[in-house]
């Protein structure tokens, strides 16, 4: 596919998730295993969690972002993210493992978005899953586009990369109280 064919919007959000990845990947890389172990706090997720969970939406967009350029909907099953979390036992597993798949993985889906030709992207489509697998609200009677889905994606991803490098632990030294 030329460089011609693709959106600046495409490049835009794929340039957005790189600098995400990026500025996050080494200030997760600081925080040690006691920080990042579970459980945190009662019903709240750990550090491991959360980077499990963005795990798992990186699997489940990677696939989203691909079948939505090779069909006509944006009509995608959703999944029980709390189990999908427990049952792969995030808690137990290395913290600079977790974060380094999820580095890479995201690093990937950059290079998909950045390759999504602009007519893709753009294209509205009336039949969609949003509304229900969004993080953000989205309209059932309006439609969306696959630019919409990645928006949300990264969106998603940066909320909770924020709960995580704003833990006091994750700061640098001197960084101030936090207030």
């Amino acid at each position: 596919m030329s460089s011609s064919s693709t959106s600046t919007s495409s490049s835009s959000s794929a340039r957005r998730l790189r600098r995400t990845v990026e500025e996050a990947a080494p200030r997760l890389e600081r925080l040690t295993e006691d920080v990042t172990a579970c459980p945190r706090a009662a019903g709240k997720w750990s550090p491991r969690e959360i980077i499990g969970h963005l795990l798992d939406s990186a699997a489940h967009n990677h696939i989203r972002f691909v079948r939505a350029q090779l069909e006509e909907d944006l009509d995608f099953p959703g999944y029980d993210q709390d189990e999908w979390v427990r049952v792969q036992a995030y808690c137990e597993s290395p913290w600079l493992e977790l974060v380094e798949l999820w580095r890479s993985y995201n690093v990937l889906l950059a290079r998909i978005v950045d390759a999504i030709p602009s007519e893709v992207l753009t294209r509205p489509r009336a039949r969609h899953s949003l509304h229900r697998i969004a993080w953000k609200p989205f309209a059932e009677d309006a439609p969306a586009s696959l630019e919409d889905l990645i928006t949300d994606y990264v969106d998603h991803l940066s909320h909770h990369v924020a709960q995580i490098v704003e833990l006091p632990a994750a700061r640098p030294a001197g960084s101030g109280s936090g207030n």
